[in-house]
């Protein structure tokens, strides 16, 4: 009896961090995107290196139009 109970608890427990790693993750995409990534792009802008963001923001540009479509 002990061990089925140690088995469902771990079964249902293991699907629940499961369900919360996938959702804190996308939570942390969305907060990547949203935040860091504008912030990387104007801080490479200020620093000099046009050169690397502008690649970057077109490349991301296209990749989101295309996931969207």
């Amino acid at each position: 009896m002990m061990i089925l109970f140690f088995v469902l608890f771990f079964i249902i427990f293991g699907k629940m961090i499961g369900f919360a790693i996938k959702a804190s993750w996308s939570i942390f995409k969305a907060i990547m995107y949203l935040v860091f990534f504008p912030f990387i792009l104007v801080m490479l802008v200020v620093g000099g290196m046009i050169y690397v963001a502008f690649p970057l923001l077109i490349v991301f540009g296209i990749v989101g139009l295309l996931s969207n479509a």
